[in-house]
């Protein structure tokens, strides 16, 4: 199965209002078979002390029941072209993980797919965004945590326990790009790599404990500080010796997304997905 695991949608306050259908289109152009929306539900009111950043980052909770009958839309209207199923991109929200939690109590009939990502680690001065501008990174990261040591650590503890969280749920569910801390690596201090593949060595047992799988997310290799894919190429394929789920995803923000990156995990996998990938 072809399946873009990843993808926005006009309801994307960081990404573009260009029609849904466009995005699609380019999908079935491609010969994708499945095609999952996956938006930013709302955030909890304050989550962020920026409020122009704050507005960019999802959508306000008044249209999250407009965007599942948009994504059931899209559903009925491809049917037959390509399967377009119901997602979120979710949040790991810590110290507000009940605001998730009743956004899926609310809608976990129509949800088909979850990809749940970790975007935001604290600060003292409150939650931050990890992949927002290096400046930003700067600013409120560095200056909090002292090293990128520090901020790769705590990054990588909020990955496991959304690893943790998120397995509760009953519908497909896989963690976001989860090398999204590299966005910005030509940037900011050199990362230890040893140290980034012992956390995600770690890691791997977890996924696989857990049944949560992977979004090999291509998007990294379109930003021009980190320039290749959120997921290390060794880190792919001991996943899929292990048996974890591992769904491409060009988390796509405009049409012209849809299936970059596809050649590279086709490469690496023979465009082939592992268990569970294909229900």
């Amino acid at each position: 199965m072809k399946w873009d695991g990843h993808t926005h949608t006009p309801f994307c306050y960081h990404g573009s209002q260009a029609a849904q259908e466009l995005y699609i289109d380019r999908a079935i152009e491609l010969d994708f078979e499945r095609y999952t929306l996956s938006e930013h539900p709302p955030l909890p009111q304050g989550w962020i002390d920026d409020i122009p950043l704050f507005k960019s980052l999802a959508m306000p909770e008044h249209e999250l029941p407009d965007y599942i009958e948009h994504a059931k839309r899209m559903k009925r209207l491809f049917e037959g072209r390509i399967e377009v199923t119901v997602g979120l991109e979710l949040d790991h929200l810590p110290g507000q993980l009940d605001f998730t939690q009743a956004i899926v109590e609310k809608w976990h009939q129509d949800l088909e797919d979850v990809v749940y990502s970790v975007h935001y680690l604290p600060t003292a001065g409150g939650m931050r965004c990890i992949d927002y501008t290096p400046d930003y990174s700067r600013e409120h990261l560095l200056s909090y945590y002292g090293t990128m040591e520090n901020v790769v650590n705590e990054y990588y503890n909020h990955v496991e326990a959304a690893i943790e969280w998120v397995s509760q749920l009953p519908m497909r569910k896989r963690i976001g790009h989860i090398n999204l801390i590299e966005k910005f690596r030509k940037a900011l201090p050199e990362i230890d790599e040893q140290q980034m593949r012992q956390r995600l060595e770690t890691i791997i047992p977890l996924l696989v404990k857990k049944n949560v799988g992977i979004d090999v997310n291509t998007a990294g290799s379109r930003v021009e500080t980190c320039g290749k894919p959120y997921v290390p190429e060794w880190f792919l394929a001991e996943c899929r010796k292990q048996g974890v789920a591992c769904i491409y995803g060009s988390d796509s923000h405009k049409p012209e997304h849809v299936g970059t990156g596809w050649e590279w995990f086709a490469k690496k996998t023979g465009g082939i997905m592992n268990r569970g990938d294909s229900k």
